[in-house]
């Protein structure tokens, strides 16, 4: 009997470990063919981008884009209804709203009264373009920027619109547009990462709407295309610094050491995961000595403070982010995104919005200004604007000296400058409400793939195999803006 059982036992445990390794292999030559199919893009070194790309001549070479995250408004800052004074209070016809939408906020509201800007407006620059009095700076550079007045979205809360905008999708899970350009065209500076993220919170509404890491996430690109955040307290980045007593030396052998058990499990799976790992520990290795030079601000002079504004000395304002982001954008950053929190403004919004523009109004205009006076802005594209526009009628009660806006997606206003884009024009027109557009529609599918053309990418070509369907930033739709193209 215990023979029987012994031998029962062993052929048992025999017959386990031929399954198991079979497993093994089985699922290791599954998990290698559906790798194959992205091994263009998991075996590009992170400096290097894919072949083939840029598909033309780029106009840029990089990205600076300053999100204003809460949804600034139109009507307060870029596009003036001065028909709407007499209007006041008045209730929002039908036939303008024509049955659009409300979300939960304002959807109760048995009187939606017009609320027009209090703030006064101007022309500036030779180009004529309108801005606000809470807008003096980046009146000044007028020139160079090109205002679209006419971009719409599908989303009218904030995180899908914000998903929307980072994405090209209104649901979590795919690529940032910064991944995806770290993917096609890699780093122009192996000792940086591609693809560098900062926030900001706004002093208008310092509570705001939180923001997700996955805004710079890579989706369903391998990990390393994914946006490394800098961080306003303490270390730029997370173990950048090496543990007490660990020097550079020990540090280098421990990677190598490290490296080699990698490359075994790499050649054993073939998972693409295991190469960014590699990757990853290799960056944040030439980091520990690029990064401390690219954060210390000690060599600027005193009047490059002065341009970008009384907070640019300070860690985590948006003028030392923009300042940062000058610096990234000369070591050969690829895509520097700042998103800058506070715009939410459904009340109270005359107070809030003084609180942002005051932010953000200098060191956006001085970005523009220090690129241009380096050189850089000609191959540097600059983006400034949020997730959707603001409504006209007042959410909440409607006083002489205070009003409150609900999200708007129908129409709002966002400005561009630099590489590739026309300088010195507005695009795009609404009507007498700035409810609806009335000429040159501009969709968030059109806005990234003009961004894409600018960089000498075809967003039709720029596309990545995932569960059997190549995706791209696109989508299945976007097309060029011509008219804003230099």
């Amino acid at each position: 009997m215990f023979q029987n059982s012994a031998g029962d036992l062993w052929s048992n445990l025999q017959r386990r470990a031929f399954l198991q390794a079979s497993g093994l292999g089985l699922g290791g030559l599954a998990l290698t063919s559906l790798m194959q199919s992205q091994a263009t893009a998991a075996d590009q070194p992170s400096a290097g981008g894919l072949p083939g790309l840029p598909h033309f001549p780029p106009k840029a070479k990089r990205v600076i884009y300053l999100f204003q995250s809460g949804a600034p408004s139109q009507l307060d800052l870029f596009d003036p209804k001065p028909g709407l004074l007499e209007r006041r209070g008045t209730e929002l016809p039908d036939s303008i709203r024509r049955g659009q939408r409300l979300t939960g906020m304002t959807a109760t509201q048995t009187s939606f009264p017009v609320a027009p800007s209090k703030y006064k407006f101007a022309q500036h620059g030779n180009s004529g373009a309108w801005l606000s009095e809470l807008l003096p700076h980046t009146a000044k550079i007028a020139d160079q920027l090109c205002f679209l007045k006419s971009l719409h979205t599908e989303a009218i809360n904030h995180d899908p619109a914000v998903t929307f905008f980072q994405t090209g999708a209104q649901l979590a899970g795919r690529p940032s547009i910064g991944s995806w350009l770290s993917y096609g065209l890699g780093s122009e500076n192996t000792n940086l990462p591609a693809f560098v993220a900062m926030v900001s919170k706004g002093s208008g509404n310092p509570n705001d709407q939180p923001l997700y890491d996955r805004l710079w996430g890579s989706g369903f690109l391998p990990t390393k295309y994914q946006g490394i955040k800098f961080r306003s307290v303490g270390e730029p980045v997370l173990y950048l610094s090496n543990p007490e007593g660990f020097d550079a030396t020990a540090r280098r052998r421990f990677l190598d050491d490290l490296n080699q058990l990698n490359q075994l499990q790499l050649a054993e799976y073939g998972d693409p995961e295991i190469s960014t790992r590699i990757a990853q520990y290799e960056m944040a290795y030439r980091m520990q000595t690029s990064v401390p030079e690219l954060t210390d601000l000690s060599k600027e002079p005193q009047h490059v403070f002065d341009l970008y504004g009384p907070d640019a000395k300070t860690p985590g304002t948006f003028a030392y982010n923009c300042l940062l982001a000058r610096r990234l954008a000369e070591r050969g950053v690829r895509f520097v995104q700042l998103f800058h929190r506070g715009w939410d403004q459904h009340t109270n919004l005359p107070k809030q919005i003084t609180g942002q523009c005051k932010d953000t109004d200098q060191p956006s205009a001085a970005l523009v200004q220090d690129l241009k006076q380096r050189g850089l802005l000609d191959d540097t594209l600059v983006v400034w604007g949020g997730e959707f526009g603001r409504t006209v009628y007042c959410q909440g009660k409607l006083t002489p000296e205070d009003y409150g806006r609900d999200h708007h997606p129908r129409c709002f206003s966002m400005w561009l400058a630099g590489g590739g884009i026309k300088p010195g024009m507005s695009y795009g027109e609404t009507d007498e409400y700035s409810y609806n557009i009335t000429k040159d529609p501009v969709h968030v599918h059109d806005l990234h793939a003009t961004l894409l053309h600018c960089l000498g990418i075809d967003h039709e070509k720029l596309t990545f195999k995932f569960q059997g369907r190549y995706h791209r930033l696109t989508d299945v739709h976007g097309k060029l803006v011509q008219p804003i193209l230099a």
